[in-house]
Formats: C-alpha cells, sequence, structure tokens
C-alpha cells in the first residue's frame, strides 16, 4: 500500500510541475506518458532476459491506445493509462518477466491511477473542441 501512495503522490507532483511549466497543454504530452510508462515492462524484460516479444506486443497496443486518443481526444488516453493501472496489477500473476522489481507494479498502479484519474476529468471538463485549441 505505501508503494502506491509513493507512485500517486509522484503522479500528482508530476502533474503539478507539468502544469505550472504548461507541458499539459501539449498535444502530444499524456499520450507520450502513455507510451513511456508502457515501455518500462519491456526494459525490465530486456534486464531479465524473459518475455520481451509479449512486453513489446502489450507495450505497442498501450502506444496505439495513446495515438489514437492523441487525435481523437483525451478521454482515450485517459482510459488508456487506468487500463495500465490495471495491468500493473495483474502482471505478476499473468506474465513472467524476471526484470520487474517486486516493488514496481504497486507503485507503478498508483502513479497510473492517479494520472488517468486526472486525464479523464480533463477530458470531461473541456469540451474536445476547445481542448484542442488549448493544445
Amino acid at each position: 500500500m505505501v508503494l502506491f501512495i509513493i507512485g500517486a503522490a509522484l503522479a500528482a507532483g508530476l502533474l503539478v510541475a507539468a502544469h505550472w511549466l504548461r507541458f499539459d497543454q501539449d498535444r502530444s504530452f499524456f499520450p507520450t506518458l502513455l507510451i513511456v510508462i508502457a515501455g518500462y515492462y519491456v526494459l525490465f524484460a530486456i534486464i531479465g532476459e524473459q518475455g520481451v516479444v509479449t512486453e513489446l506486443l502489450i507495450a505497442a497496443a498501450f502506444t496505439a491506445i495513446a495515438a489514437t486518443g492523441a487525435f481523437w481526444g483525451l478521454l482515450g488516453v485517459g482510459i488508456g493509462v487506468l487500463l495500465h493501472g490495471v495491468y500493473d496489477l495483474v502482471h505478476p500473476l499473468t506474465i513472467s518477466n524476471p526484470g520487474v522489481p517486486a516493488w514496481w507494479p504497486a507503485f507503478c498502479a498508483g502513479f497510473d491511477v492517479v494520472l488517468g484519474a486526472w486525464v479523464v476529468y480533463l477530458s470531461r471538463k473541456t469540451s474536445k473542441n476547445a481542448l484542442h485549441s488549448q493544445w
């Protein structure tokens, strides 16, 4: 639970910094975060020398969600980040990847829940046309 809270706090800090620096106004910011987040499991598979193809395919799916959301709206990106949080929780039960640190799934799930919830909130707060004009 502590790792989940640390991940959530890090996401909150990142969101505050991104807003202060105006990074969150760029259309590619949140989709890029989803792509990077998904890429960590590929890195861990390379480190663990196992499951690289499986992790690449899953990361490709999240990349497709991010790319689609980049053009069709933030709601898809937010849902994708939340889905990655679910993936974090089921990953240790479904995929053998010895490169994943034991603490990572809980930490990343906390990060993903806060980030995903915020992106969904932003997508609902602002209409699609107004949001794209801000980006």
